[in-house]
């Protein structure tokens, strides 16, 4: 059973990794198959989210694609609601549901990723009075499920013709970073990090975001294995609401 749920964070990281996602949603999903703790869960995502995503923002940043004037102001209103988000305590049955959502927007977001270069961007910058509230809201929602954050920046950076799908990466992987390290600080306050217990996790999690992460910034757009993905996450959704029930 390790060596599945270790061959299955190596895959999320490489799928996630290679569109500037720290895979959170991913391992969740995984870790919702198996007997742990919502704090377990958490925390655990959280600090794996952390090494991929950063992993990710370095790749696309070394290959020119990352626009800093995009993460701003998302992140200036995100960073601190993500560790009110993490500092929340939520009945396990609301954790489901919130967590079942979450993974339902990943699965569609994976499932919807353009193809590179069909997204034309627009030259306006995003105003200040859509990207904090919307950073806001992205950043509590981030802290109490125990994600980055993401999956719900990035269709805005697309629909809005903000960015293109590279630069989209790029920005997501450093919002992603940020309110990961943020939530997880507000969730160590409660509880003691073993890290020794999830050193297996880390190191499969190390090896896809760095596959991943150079496969997306320099290789190729990884839709097919997103789409696949995006089914796994699906059922794990759905396992998740009908737990909330």
């Amino acid at each position: 059973m390790q060596t599945v749920v270790l061959l299955l964070i190596f895959l999320v990281a490489v799928v996630y990794a290679s569109v500037g996602h720290g895979g959170a949603s991913g391992y969740l999903a995984v870790l919702s198959l198996f007997a742990l703790s919502p704090f377990d869960m958490r925390v655990s995502a959280l600090c794996l989210n952390l090494l991929v995503s950063g992993t990710a923002f370095v790749a696309y940043r070394q290959a020119g694609h990352f626009d800093p004037r995009l993460l701003w102001p998302f992140a200036i209103a995100s960073i601190p609601a993500a560790y009110v988000g993490g500092s929340l305590k939520v009945p396990s049955y609301t954790y489901s549901w919130l967590l079942g959502m979450s993974l339902l927007v990943a699965a569609w977001r994976l499932a919807g990723l353009p193809r590179e270069g069909v997204v034309e961007t627009s030259q306006r910058p995003p105003h200040l009075r859509v990207t904090l509230p919307l950073g806001a809201g992205i950043g509590l929602l981030s802290g109490i499920v125990g994600i980055g954050g993401g999956i719900f920046l990035s269709p805005w950076l697309l629909l809005a013709r903000w960015a293109d799908a590279k630069r989209t990466a790029a920005v997501s992987a450093g919002f992603i970073w940020m309110n990961s390290a943020a939530a997880l600080a507000a969730h160590l306050r409660h509880q003691h990090l073993d890290v020794l217990r999830w050193a297996p996790w880390v190191l499969a999690a190390f090896l896809g975001g760095c596959l991943g992460s150079y496969l997306g910034a320099r290789r190729f757009n990884s839709l097919l294995l997103c789409r696949l993905l995006a089914v796994v996450l699906l059922v794990a959704a759905v396992k998740l609401v009908s737990r909330g029930m």
